[in-house]
C-alpha cells in the first residue's frame, strides 16, 4: 500500500512539474513578439484571444493533422488514375494500351509526384493561411473535387473531354475568378442567390460519387463493378479475374476486398466512439496488414510491377521530385472551349458554396463570428488567400484546394488562432520526405475512407429546405403514397383545416397568391441550367 503511493506520489510529481515547465513556455511564448502576432493570451495586444495558449494551439495543430493526414495518400490515388502526361499509345476496348508495362510504370511515377505535391501544397496553404488569416482551419486538395476532376473532366487514362494540362488551367484560372468575386462582393451575392436546395445537392451529389469511387476497382474495395445490363454489378472477384470489368466468377471472394471492409468497419466504430484520428488508424492498419510479400493481400506482388512497388517503399525515407505534374498546364482551347468552360464554371460554383460554407462554419465554431453582421474578422482576405492557393496548387498538379472540415478536430482541441494552422502545415512539410510510405497505401485501404467520408458528405440532405416546390417535394408528390389517401377519405372541413394549419407552419408557401420565395423561383431555372450543362458533357 505504502509503495503504491509512493509512486502516485513520484508520477503526480513529475506531472506536476511538465505542467509547471510547459505553464512557463506559455507565459514567455505569450508575452513575447511571437505571441502578441497571433494575439495569443497575455500577449497585452487589444483583441488578444483570452483561450489561446502556445502549448493548446500546437496540441490542436497536432489533432487536425492527425484527422486529414489521409488526403495525402487518398489524393495522390484519385488523381493519378488520369495518367497525368502519360502517353497510352493504341489503346483497345478493355481499356489498355499497347505499352501497358511502360504505362502502369509511368502512372506509378504520377502517383509518387502527387504524394510530394499534395503534402507541399497542403503544407504551404495550411502555413500561408494561418499566418495570413490567423484562423485555425487548415487547406488541402478538397475531397469530391479531386474526384470529378479525374473521373469527370479528364477520364481515367485521359480518357474524358479535356487533358490533364487543360483542365490544371481551369483550376489555375478558377483560383483568379475567385480572387475577383471576392474582393468586389460578388461572392458574398453569389451565395445568397444559389437556391438552398441546389447548395445542399451539390454536396450531396459529391458525397454519392465519392462512395461509388470507394465501392469500385481503381481507388476502392472493388466491391461494385459495371455491367452490360445494368449501370452496376456486384463485384468483388480478384482483379485478374475481371473480364472488360466484369466479374463472371468468384464474386465476392477477393481477399482485399474484405481486408478493405475490415478497415472501414474499425473505423466505423472509431468513429462511434469519438477517436478523433479514427480514419488514419483505420488506414493505417489495412495498410500494414498489406505490406508482407508472401500473401494474397499484398501490395507488393512478385511482378514487375509489385517490384517496383516494394523498391520505393524500402527507402522509407526519401525526397521524391515532382516531374511529370508540376507546371503541366495547357492553354491551347482549340476544339475544347465549351468542355473547358463547363469545367471551369463548375469547379468555380463548388468552390464558392465549399469555401464560404466550411469558412463560416469553422469560424463560428471558434468563436470568431460577429453576431451583429454574421461575419468574422479578415474574411476577404481569407476568400483571397484561399483562391490563390487555389492556382497554387494547380502548378503543382492538383485539383482545387479548399478548407478542410477536419479543422474542427483541431478547433475542439483548443485551437483558436492561426498558429493551430502553422503547426499542421509544418507537419505536413515533414510528411514530403516520407513519401515512399504515403504511395505504398493501396486502394483498398482508403476505400472505406471514401465511403465514409461521402456518407458524411450525404448527410446535409437532412438540412436542407423543406419548404415550397422544391424537387424533392415534387417528387414526393408524385409518388403514390397511403398518406395522400388517407388524406381522400377525410372529410372536406377536416381537409380545410389541414391546410390552414399547414399555411400557418408555411408562411412563405402561398401559392394562390403568387408569392414565392427566391428558394422556389430560381430553383427550376438553375435545375434546367444544370440539366443543360450535364448534356453537354
Amino acid at each position: 500500500m505504502k509503495f503504491k503511493e509512493s509512486v502516485n506520489g513520484a508520477v503526480n510529481g513529475i506531472l506536476d512539474r511538465l505542467k509547471n515547465a510547459v505553464n512557463r513556455i506559455d507565459d514567455r511564448v505569450n508575452q513575447s513578439t511571437f505571441g502578441r502576432v497571433f494575439r495569443l493570451k497575455g500577449s497585452g495586444h487589444e483583441n488578444e484571444i483570452h483561450d489561446a495558449t502556445f502549448s493548446a494551439e500546437l496540441r490542436a495543430g497536432l489533432t487536425t493533422f492527425a484527422t486529414m493526414v489521409y488526403i495525402i495518400a487518398v489524393n495522390a490515388h484519385i488523381l493519378s488514375d488520369t495518367g497525368a502526361n502519360c502517353v497510352c499509345k493504341n489503346k483497345n476496348d478493355l481499356g489498355l494500351c499497347s505499352n501497358e508495362a511502360e504505362y502502369v510504370m509511368c502512372q506509378n511515377e504520377v502517383r509518387r509526384d502527387l504524394v510530394t505535391a499534395t503534402a507541399a501544397v497542403a503544407g504551404f496553404s495550411s502555413i500561408v493561411f494561418g499566418f495570413l488569416t490567423n484562423l485555425p482551419v487548415a487547406l488541402a486538395p478538397g475531397m469530391g473535387l479531386n474526384a470529378y476532376f479525374t473521373y469527370q473532366v479528364v477520364g481515367v487514362r485521359g480518357s474524358g473531354g479535356i487533358p490533364y494540362g487543360l483542365a490544371l488551367t481551369a483550376v489555375f484560372v478558377e483560383g483568379f475568378i475567385f480572387i475577383l468575386l471576392a474582393i468586389t462582393g460578388m461572392r458574398h451575392w453569389m451565395v445568397k442567390i444559389i437556391p438552398g436546395t441546389l447548395k445542399t445537392a451539390s454536396g450531396v451529389g459529391i458525397g454519392l460519387f465519392l462512395t461509388l469511387t470507394g465501392m469500385s476497382y481503381g481507388n476502392g474495395i472493388g466491391l461494385v463493378t459495371g455491367s452490360v445490363s445494368t449501370p452496376l454489378a456486384i463485384g468483388g472477384c480478384p482483379p485478374e479475374y475481371l473480364i472488360r470489368g466484369e466479374c463472371p466468377r468468384d464474386i465476392m471472394k477477393s481477399h482485399k476486398m474484405w481486408l478493405g471492409i475490415f478497415g472501414g468497419l474499425l473505423t466505423a466504430w472509431l468513429m462511434a466512439f469519438r477517436v478523433r484520428s479514427a480514419i488514419i488508424i483505420g488506414v493505417a492498419a489495412v495498410s500494414i496488414l498489406s505490406w508482407p510479400r508472401n500473401t494474397s493481400i499484398s501490395y507488393f506482388p512478385h511482378t514487375e510491377e509489385g517490384d517496383s512497388r516494394f523498391e520505393f517503399f524500402s527507402r522509407i525515407v526519401e525526397f521524391h521530385p515532382i516531374k511529370h505534374t508540376l507546371s503541366a498546364q495547357e492553354w491551347d482551347l482549340t476544339g475544347k472551349g465549351a468542355r473547358f468552360m463547363i469545367a471551369l464554371v463548375t469547379f468555380l460554383y463548388v468552390d464558392i458554396i465549399d469555401c464560404t460554407a466550411t469558412l463560416y462554419s469553422m469560424a463560428r465554431f471558434c468563436g470568431k463570428v460577429d453576431e451583429k453582421d454574421g461575419d468574422f474578422p479578415r474574411s476577404t482576405l481569407a476568400y483571397c488567400t484561399d483562391a490563390a492557393l487555389i492556382s497554387f496548387g494547380s502548378l503543382l498538379g492538383c485539383s482545387p484546394v479548399t478548407v478542410f472540415v477536419e479543422s474542427g478536430a483541431g478547433i475542439a482541441e483548443g485551437g483558436r488562432t492561426g498558429l493551430t494552422a502553422i503547426t499542421t502545415g509544418i507537419c505536413f512539410i515533414l510528411a514530403i520526405f516520407f513519401a515512399p510510405i504515403f504511395a505504398s497505401i493501396p486502394p483498398w485501404a482508403t476505400g472505406c475512407t471514401l465511403i465514409l467520408v461521402g456518407c458524411l458528405m450525404i448527410r446535409q440532405v437532412t438540412t436542407g429546405p423543406r419548404s415550397g416546390f422544391t424537387p424533392s417535394e415534387t417528387v414526393r408528390r408524385s409518388a403514390p403514397s397511403s398518406t395522400r389517401t388517407d388524406r381522400r377519405r377525410l372529410p372536406r372541413r377536416r381537409q380545410t383545416r389541414s391546410r390552414q394549419r399547414h399555411r400557418c407552419r408555411n408562411p412563405a408557401r402561398r401559392v394562390s397568391n403568387r408569392e414565392v420565395s427566391l428558394d422556389q423561383a430560381s430553383t427550376f431555372p438553375c435545375a434546367c441550367l444544370l440539366m443543360a450543362l450535364s448534356l453537354l458533357t
